[in-house]
């Protein structure tokens, strides 16, 4: 039960992660987030279904399509949804990307029906024995695919133009902009790669749960909780914090009982923000006079 529990959390915990990258990501570029994170990550694992399952596509073709449209998702909620909003000193868009995320659960509903739907899989058809825990295959291949990405992620930001050029943006949006960086552009990027995060992980996950209107939401809190646990500032400890909430959930839900999940970690998650206000990671804002 121990083994089960331990792989099972550090897959979840690793789908936590790369959606609490989005937060991450959108926040330490332009100081926003967005919160129909969740239901970005729903539209990835609907459309991986649709075109890989109910069409027919060849699977790899199915994620580069979904992702796609993902990605387009988050530069529809940043112009229209963030940027006027910020661009006049407003705190609209948190009332602005709730909204879109409703708006677009409500859709899917609509559309792709309210039954849930199975996502087939040939890493999830059958299980393997690992240390006498039956575990699919999927259960390993999720962590490394989240460490992959994180890793990824930190040598594009390191040593690519572009990351440069988002690092610049990062560090002081004023200085970019006089250096000629497109601060509008760059933010765009952010959005687009965070909901794409999120719409990969929803993909990943789809085949250990199933495909919904609704599976989004749930995850989307989580996430959150993930991102501010680790500190919103800190990409790494985001990806630890994830790694860290899905195996507490894991050995909650199997030692207490799902009923006792929510309960026990949210308490864990609020008591360790009591002691650490800037998240397990995350550092203390610095007041300059």
């Amino acid at each position: 039960m121990l083994a089960s529990a331990i792989i099972s959390g550090i897959g979840l915990g690793s789908m936590y992660g790369l959606i609490a990258l989005g937060f991450h990501i959108t926040y330490v570029v332009s100081n926003t987030v967005n919160f129909a994170q969740g239901s970005a990550m729903m539209l990835g694992a609907v459309l991986g279904y649709t075109f890989g399952i109910k069409y027919g596509w060849p699977m790899p073709l199915a994620i580069v399509a979904s992702l796609a449209i993902c990605a387009l998702f988050g530069l529809v909620v940043e112009r229209f949804l963030v940027r006027p909003f910020v661009s006049k000193g407003s705190s609209a868009w948190l009332m602005a990307t709730v909204a879109a995320g409703i708006v677009l659960d409500n859709a899917v509903l609509f559309t792709f029906g309210k039954e849930p739907r199975g996502f087939p899989s040939v890493l999830a058809s059958a299980p393997v024995q690992i240390f006498g825990a039956g575990v699919y295959p999927l259960q390993l291949v999720i962590p490394l695919v989240g460490v992959g990405i994180a890793l990824a992620l930190h040598l594009v930001l390191r040593h690519t133009r572009r990351g440069k050029t988002l690092l610049a943006v990062v560090q002081n949006a004023d200085a970019a902009r006089l250096m000629g960086i497109d601060v509008h552009r760059t933010v765009a990027i952010s959005f687009a790669l965070s909901t794409a995060l999120a719409g990969l992980a929803g993909i990943l996950i789809a085949p250990l749960f199933s495909v919904s209107s609704e599976m989004g939401t749930l995850f989307g809190i989580k996430a959150f909780a993930v991102a501010i646990l680790g500190g919103m500032g800190s990409a790494w400890g985001v990806v630890i914090a994830g790694l860290l909430y899905g195996l507490i959930e894991a050995l909650v839900t199997s030692y207490l009982g799902s009923v006792y999940t929510q309960i026990v970690v949210f308490s864990i998650v609020i008591a360790a923000l009591a002691l650490m206000p800037n998240g397990l990671f995350g550092r203390a804002a610095i007041n300059k006079v």
